[in-house]
């Protein structure tokens, strides 16, 4: 079971030909088997998974279930949980059990879905390699050598292990789309306010995302379905008529004709993602993935998006700064760590957040005071922003003529465990193809599109126009319908 679709997983549920508690059991035993050799989950409860699955099969007995119903979920542990520790990969919160649950969750719990793990991620989400976690890095399905990609490393790591049928994470400049392309799995980041933020530790609130990791774009139609909705206690959540994301999957170009799915669909192909920088056995995978998607009917055209050379510095200016206010909170005072010794209130301040953080994060931290500080925010923080303004104005002038954004998710494989945490800046331009969606507020999905270097994954990435989450899936899925890239499985698992 644990290769099968959620669709699939649904039926067997409601033909009783597995229950809830059956199927929980497996992803529990299979994650007891490889998480020393993958460090994915940060935290187990097998007794609230069982509890929760038994749950599930109450439900179905009576008839009331839905096509989540039963299926165990693993949360990257930024999200909130009732009950459950939230750590967010950091000390300053390896103690701390949330109160409470994030709407996401809370839709999910009612969708019937039961929480299987958290899982391991970057330090409060910085990072693009889990490397950072205070609990040690997870490890790449596909190599263990390698990285899985980050922040959101131990969800991707999970669904490409089998240890888990889906998975949440969250995208601040590439969080689900780069670890779904380096472990070979589907993810998806929805438009800006789609899905709340009500319950995510915040780490850059005007770039932050929550989104789902699945193995194919079915599976992501069906959790967006589930993870999606207006919540009155996030501000940035967009009140809208609810859509059902798997309505456009068989039919993404409505009148196009028999064998041909995306006829008349225009995929814009941006020059500046296919030039220096580019590994080259990513290009010729993601070459031969528009090819599919030309034979599929689509036409495409190169198009100039002539700001997205400054995405990367804008975003390591705004987010730092964003973080930089939104991690004030954890001073050691009301929740989180606190140091043991300490002279006076200043000092206790001082000695906790130097315990608590990782390096990553206080590099973050300290390079979002110095920008919003005075004398250097017009001419670094008001800057960055009118550059966010550029960037959104390139994609609004690319959408009049094309209908999705095609490129390479990130410009190489996994990469080897080390191998850049001496280096920040190379290790910022792993999100040099995803930062600007975010930058943007736009939607953008990463799907398997084949293998490079040393048979590790290459992910196509897809990016829409505002709302357009529907579209993307069904062309991605119509891609996965002529493909089985997103069937393969690290041999090991």
């Amino acid at each position: 079971m644990h290769n099968a679709s959620l669709r699939e997983l649904a039926a067997a549920l409601a033909a009783k030909r597995i229950s809830a508690v059956e199927l929980a059991r497996v992803f529990l035993d299979r994650i007891a088997s490889a998480q020393p050799d993958l460090n994915a989950f940060v935290t187990l409860d097998e007794e609230r998974t069982l509890g929760a699955a038994r749950e599930a099969d109450a439900r179905i007995a009576r008839g009331d279930h839905g096509s989540l119903t039963g299926i165990p979920i693993a949360h990257k542990d930024i999200w909130c949980a009732s009950g459950w520790r939230t750590t967010c990969g950091s000390r300053m919160l390896a103690n701390f059990t949330s109160p409470y649950d994030a709407h996401m969750i809370e839709r999910l719990r009612d969708a019937g879905a039961p929480i299987l793990g958290k899982c391991n991620m970057d330090e409060f989400a910085m990072g693009s390699s889990n490397e950072t976690s205070f609990f040690g890095p997870v490890r790449n399905p596909w190599n263990r050598a390698f990285v899985p990609g980050g922040s959101s490393g131990g969800s991707a790591a999970a669904v490409a292990a089998r240890l888990a049928p889906a998975a949440t994470g969250t995208d601040t400049g590439g969080s689900i789309r780069q670890p779904a392309a380096l472990c070979g799995v589907s993810g998806l980041k929805p438009t800006y306010g789609v899905v709340s933020r009500y319950g995510m530790v915040a780490f850059a609130s005007s770039l932050d995302q929550g989104g789902p990791f699945g193995k194919s774009a079915e599976d992501l139609a069906l959790l967006l379905n589930g993870m999606a909705g207006f919540d009155a206690r996030d501000s940035t959540s967009l009140e809208r008529v609810p859509e059902d994301y798997t309505r456009l999957l068989d039919r993404p170009i409505p009148d196009a004709p028999a064998g041909k799915p995306l006829a008349g669909l225009r995929i814009g192909l941006p020059k500046q993602y296919f030039g220096a920088g580019l590994g080259a056995d990513v290009g010729e995978a993601v070459e031969a993935a528009i090819e599919e998607l030309r034979k599929l009917g689509a036409t495409t055209r190169e198009i100039d998006l002539p700001s997205s050379d400054l995405a990367v510095p804008a975003y390591y200016v705004i987010a730092p700064a964003e973080a930089s206010s939104n991690l004030s909170r954890f001073d050691g005072v009301r929740y989180g760590h606190r140091a043991e010794q300490y002279g006076d209130l200043i000092d206790m301040y001082c000695r906790s957040r130097a315990e608590g953080f990782g390096a990553e994060v206080k590099r973050r931290i300290l390079i979002g005071t110095y920008v919003l500080s005075h004398g250097y925010y017009d001419a670094y923080y008001v800057q960055a922003q009118k550059i966010r303004g550029l960037i959104a104005g390139d994609f609004a002038r690319a959408f009049r003529d094309v209908d999705v954004i095609a490129g390479p998710t990130s410009p190489s494989v996994a990469f080897p465990l080390g191998a850049k945490t001496s280096d920040p800046v190379q290790m910022y331009l792993n999100d040099i193809y995803t930062i600007p969606a975010n930058l943007a507020g736009l939607p953008g999905l990463s799907i398997p599109s084949g293998f490079g270097e040393r048979g590790l994954p290459v992910g196509l990435q897809l990016v829409g126009d505002y709302f357009s989450e529907a579209k993307m899936l069904g062309v991605a899925h119509q891609y996965q319908r002529a493909t089985d890239w997103h069937r393969r499985v690290p041999p090991r698992y």
